[in-house]
C-alpha cells in the first residue's frame, strides 16, 4: 500500500467514525421533530450534522455523501427559516437519508449510483411546491404553516425507493490488516475512555510515589535518633569506666550498645534501600505518565490530511488557482482537541477560497500572482496551540458588511454608518450571517463562522478575525495544546486550594493598599494604563474571608477575550501541571469550577473556569452584590480608630467630609449612592453613617431604612447632611431612623465635627 492510499484508508475511516456520531445525532433530533417539528435546537443540531457530513465527505472524496447530506440540510435548512413544515413524510425521508449516509460511510456495504440519484430526486420533489404538478409526485408538506385541512392539495402517491437498512455486523468480523505507522510501529485502536483512565491511573501512581518522600526523611530523622542515643551510650559507658560495676550491670550495658549498634546498621541499609526504591518508583511513575499523556498527543498533521487536496478541488471548481502553505505539521495536540478542530478548519480554509481568493484575472489585474496562497501555522505559545491563517486575497469588502447589517435590521443605518472596522468584523460571527446573495454547496448559508466561533469556544479558546483591505484576511485561533492536562497558578483561598489555568492569567502581582481606589465606588488599581476592578476570591468561590493581618494583597489578574479583572487571593502556592479530573456528572455543573485535579501530596484542588468566574463578577456587578476587600494594611496599623462611612453623590461634598474627618482622626470610607453605601455596610464595620438624601439608584431614606430593619446594622448611629433644609425634609429623615439631621445650607467644619464627637465621641476607641 502507498503512503498515498494508506492516508485515503485513514481518512475513510475517519469519516465512518464521524458519520457514525453524527448520524447519531440526526436520528435522535428526528425523531424528536416527529413529536414537534418547531424545536429550534433540534433544528439547529440536526442541520448542523448534515452540514458537518457534507463537509467531512467532500474532504475525503465521497462525492454521494456530499450529494444526499446538501439536500438534507436544505430541507433543514427550509424548515428552520419557516419555508417549510415538517410533516411525517420530510421526517421519514431524513431518516432514510441517515441511514443513506451510514451506508456511505461503510465501504462495504455502499448503496449504487441509482440509490443516490433517487434519494435527491425524492428530496427534490418533496422540497419543491411545483412538484405538485408532476405526474409523479409525493405528499408534499405545506409551507410556512399548517393548513387546514380542506386547504390541502389533493395527494398523490409516488414509489418511495427503498433503502436498504444497515447489516448487523457479524459476531466476530473478519481480521484486517496490521496498519502501521511511517516508522513501521503497529497501530492499535484504542477508546478515549480507555486512555482518559491510563492517564488518570498514572497521575495518581506519580502522586503516590511522591507520597514516600516524607516517609524517607522520617527514616532518616529516626536514623539520627538512633545515632545520637548510641552516642549517649557511649558517654555514660565512659563515665562509668572508673566506677566498680557488678558484672550483671556491666553485660547489660555491653548488651545494650551492641544492640543499638545493630539497629544502627539495619537502619543505614534500609534507608538506602528505601532510598533507591523511591527514586527508582519516582522515575518509573514519571515514565509511566508521561507515556501515558503522549498516547493522547498526535501531531497537527493529523488534521490536515486531504485539505490541501480540499483546497485545490474547490478553487478549481471556482475557476480560481489556490495553493495551501501548512508549517507546524508536527506541533503535537491532544487527539480531543484535534477531532474538535477538523470542522473549525474546514469552514476557515472553505471561506478563504470562496470569500478570500480572487480569480485569476482579478489577482492578475491587481498586480498579484494569478494563484493565490492560503497560509496555515501551528505552533506551541504559553501551553496553548495558536493557529494562523490568512490568505493574500482581497479581503473582507466593509462596505458590503455595513449594507447586510442594515438590510437584516441588525443595526441601525446611523449607527452602523459609525461602526469601526472591528466591530463591523465581529458581524461575520454572528448566526446567520452571510455575503452570500444565495445559497450554494460552498457556502451561502451562514454557518461558517458562527460554528468556527462555536467549537473554539467549546475548546475554552478565542478566535480573532484581522484584515486589510486588497492584502486578505487573517485568523488567529488559540486553544489548549490538550483537555486532559493543564498548567495552573494554584492558589489559596479560603484555606483550600484552586488553581487558574496559566492561559487565561495577565499576570500576578502583590498589591499595597495604597494601590487600591475607589472609582465609582468600586475598588480598583491601575495596571498597563487603566483601572482593572478588583474582587474576592472568597466571595466568588463562596469561601469564609482571610482573617490574616497581611500588609500586601495577593492578586491575580485574569483575562477573557476583552474582560479583565484583579482577583484577590490569600497565598500563591506554586505553578503546578495538572491533569484534570472531570467532575462527577450527577453534580452538573458547578458554579466558576470547571474540574478537579491532585497535587504532589495527594491533596484535591478544584480548577477555576475562569470565563465562567467573569459572568460571575459582572452579575454582582450588575445586582451591586460585590462586596470590598478591607485593606488590610491600613486596618492592622489603625485598629483602634473609629469608622466613618460618607455617602455622597457630590464629589465636592463627599471629599470636603472625608479631609475633615481624616484630620480630625476618624479612619473615613466614601461610598457614591445608596446602593454602594448598602454594600458597604453589609461588608465591612463603621461606627457612624453619614449619608446624603437625593442620590441616584438608592436615595438616603431608602438606605437608612433598610438599615434599620438589618437585625445587625439597626443600632448603628446615622447622620443625613442634605441641602434640604425645611422641617417636613428633616421630619422625613428623622422618621427613618436618622439619629441627627444636619441641613448643608448652614453646614460649616464645627458642626459637623460637634454632631460626630455626640454621636460617637472622639476619634480613637
Amino acid at each position: 500500500m502507498t503512503p498515498e492510499q494508506m492516508r485515503d484508508a485513514s481518512l475513510l475511516e475517519l469519516f465512518s467514525l464521524e458519520a457514525e456520531a453524527q448520524t447519531q445525532v440526526l436520528s435522535t433530533g428526528l425523531l424528536a421533530l416527529e413529536r414537534d417539528p418547531t424545536q429550534a435546537d433540534h433544528l439547529e443540531s440536526c442541520m448542523r450534522a448534515a452540514h458537518s457530513l457534507k463537509g467531512a465527505a467532500r474532504i475525503v472524496g465521497v462525492d454521494a455523501g456530499v450529494s444526499v447530506a446538501h439536500v438534507m440540510e436544505d430541507c433543514l435548512v427550509s424548515a428552520q427559516e419557516g419555508r417549510l413544515y415538517l410533516r411525517p413524510e420530510h421526517i421519514d425521508a431524513l431518516l432514510q437519508g441517515t441511514d443513506l449516509l451510514m451506508r456511505i460511510a461503510t465501504p462495504d456495504n455502499a448503496p449504487g449510483i441509482a440509490d443516490i440519484q433517487a434519494y435527491v430526486a425524492l428530496m427534490g420533489l418533496l422540497l419543491d411546491p411545483m412538484a405538485l404538478a408532476s405526474p409523479i409526485s409525493t405528499p408534499i408538506a405545506p409551507f410556512m404553516a399548517e393548513p387546514e385541512p380542506e386547504a390541502l392539495a389533493p395527494v398523490i402517491e409516488v414509489p418511495v425507493p427503498v433503502i436498504e437498512p444497515l447489516p448487523v455486523a457479524p459476531a466476530e468480523p473478519p481480521v484486517k490488516n496490521r496498519r502501521t505507522t511511517d516508522t513501521g510501529e503497529r497501530v492499535l485502536r484504542v477508546t478515549a475512555e480507555r486512555l482518559n483512565s491510563l492517564l488518570d491511573l498514572s497521575s495518581k501512581s506519580l502522586v503516590e510515589t511522591l507520597r514516600l518522600k516524607p516517609h524517607l526523611a522520617t527514616m532518616q530523622r529516626l536514623k539520627r535518633v538512633q545515632g545520637n542515643g548510641l552516642r549517649a551510650l557511649e558517654n555514660l559507658n565512659a563515665l562509668l569506666k572508673d566506677q566498680t560495676l557488678s558484672l550483671e550491670a556491666r553485660e547489660a550495658l555491653d548488651d545494650a550498645r551492641r544492640l543499638l549498634a545493630e539497629s544502627q546498621q539495619l537502619l543505614v541499609e534500609k534507608n538506602a534501600e528505601l532510598d533507591e526504591f523511591a527514586w527508582q518508583a519516582s522515575q518509573r511513575a514519571q515514565v509511566l505518565y508521561d507515556t501515558a499523556l503522549a498516547c493522547r498527543m498526535r501531531p497537527f498533521a493529523d488534521v490536515l490530511a486531504g485539505q490541501a487536496r480540499m483546497v485545490r478541488d474547490l478553487g478549481r471548481s471556482l475557476g480560481k488557482q489556490v495553493r495551501l502553505e501548512i508549517e507546524g505539521e508536527k506541533t503535537q495536540v491532544d487527539r480531543d482537541v484535534l477531532e474538535k478542530l477538523e470542522a473549525p478548519l474546514t469552514h476557515l480554509l472553505r471561506n478563504a477560497v470562496d470569500h478570500g481568493i480572487e480569480t485569476p484575472e482579478q489577482r492578475v489585474l491587481a498586480g498579484k500572482p494569478a494563484e493565490g496562497l492560503i497560509r496555515l501555522r501551528a505552533s506551541h505559545q504559553a501551553g496553548l496551540l495558536v493557529l494562523e491563517l490568512g490568505d493574500d486575497g482581497n479581503g473582507v469588502d466593509l462596505e458590503k458588511v455595513r449594507r447586510s447589517i442594515i438590510e437584516r435590521h441588525l443595526s441601525p443605518a446611523e449607527t452602523a454608518a459609525q461602526l469601526s472596522e472591528e466591530e463591523l468584523l465581529t458581524f461575520l460571527f454572528l448566526p446567520g450571517f452571510s455575503l452570500r446573495d444565495k445559497v450554494t454547496e460552498v457556502s451561502g448559508r451562514g454557518v461558517g463562522l458562527d460554528a468556527v466561533q462555536h467549537m473554539v469556544r467549546q475548546l475554552h479558546g478565542a478566535v480573532v478575525l484581522e484584515q486589510t483591505a486588497g492584502e486578505g484576511s487573517h485568523f488567529h485561533l488559540e486553544v489548549p495544546l490538550t483537555l486532559s492536562v493543564v498548567r495552573s497558578l494554584v492558589v489559596e483561598v479560603g484555606d483550600e486550594a484552586y488553581a487558574f489555568p496559566l492561559a487565561h492569567i495577565e499576570r500576578m502581582c502583590d498589591l499595597e493598599p495604597a494601590d487600591i481606589v475607589q472609582v465609582e465606588g468600586r475598588q480598583h488599581f491601575w495596571y498597563e494604563g487603566r483601572h482593572v476592578g478588583l474582587v474576592a476570591a472568597s466571595q466568588l468561590l463562596q469561601r469564609p474571608a482571610s482573617q490574616g493581618g497581611q500588609e500586601t494583597l495577593k492578586v491575580v489578574v485574569i483575562r477573557e477575550r476583552e474582560a479583565i479583572y484583579g482577583v484577590a487571593v490569600e497565598r500563591f502556592i506554586g505553578e503546578r501541571t495538572l491533569v484534570v479530573l472531570p467532575l462527577d456528572e450527577r453534580l452538573g455543573k458547578v458554579q466558576d469550577i470547571s474540574a478537579g485535579a491532585l497535587l504532589d501530596d495527594g491533596s484535591v484542588v478544584l480548577i477555576v473556569d475562569v470565563e465562567d468566574m467573569l459572568r460571575s463578577v459582572d452579575k454582582l456587578l450588575n445586582t451591586g452584590r460585590l462586596e470590598r476587600i478591607a485593606r488590610q494594611g491600613n486596618q492592622v496599623v489603625e485598629a483602634a480608630r473609629k469608622r466613618i462611612l460618607v455617602v455622597d453623590d457630590s464629589l465636592t461634598v463627599r471629599e470636603l467630609q472625608r479631609k475633615l474627618l481624616l484630620n480630625r482622626g476618624y479612619d473615613v470610607a466614601v461610598a457614591v449612592d445608596g446602593m454602594d453605601g448598602w454594600n458597604a455596610l453589609r461588608s465591612e464595620d463603621f461606627d457612624l453613617l453619614i449619608t446624603d438624601i437625593d442620590m441616584p439608584r438608592m436615595d438616603g431614606i431608602e438606605l437608612v431604612s433598610l438599615l434599620r430593619r438589618d437585625n445587625r446594622l439597626q443600632s448603628l448611629p446615622v447622620m443625613v447632611v442634605s441641602y434640604k433644609d425645611r422641617e417636613e425634609d428633616r421630619r422625613r429623615g428623622l422618621d427613618a431612623g436618622a439619629d441627627y439631621y444636619l441641613a448643608k445650607a448652614s453646614f460649616h467644619d464645627d458642626a459637623l465635627l460637634d454632631a460626630v464627637v455626640e454621636l460617637i465621641g472622639g476619634a480613637r476607641a
